[in-house]
């Protein structure tokens, strides 16, 4: 992954929670979109840990699934 933050394969590796920089490093957007996509509500769920954001992996890539594709095929 780009940036230096490869995503580790298992739960175990990564640890159940992620902080917005490995999340952004992981879907290759700055920091500033998922602040942005939080606002709007738009982006993968988002928890609130004392005052620190913190992402689930299994939400963030849920949330990835979700996302429409483009058809290639027309």
């Amino acid at each position: 992954m780009p940036n230096g933050f490869p995503r580790p394969a298992t739960v175990a590796e990564r640890g159940a929670l992620a902080t917005p920089a490995e999340i952004a490093a992981y879907l290759g957007v700055p920091v500033k979109t998922l602040y942005q996509w939080k606002y709007r509500g738009i982006g993968p769920k988002v928890h609130k840990v004392g005052r620190h954001l913190r992402y689930r992996w299994r939400e963030v890539d849920a949330w990835l699934d979700q996302q429409t594709s483009y058809d290639l095929t027309a």
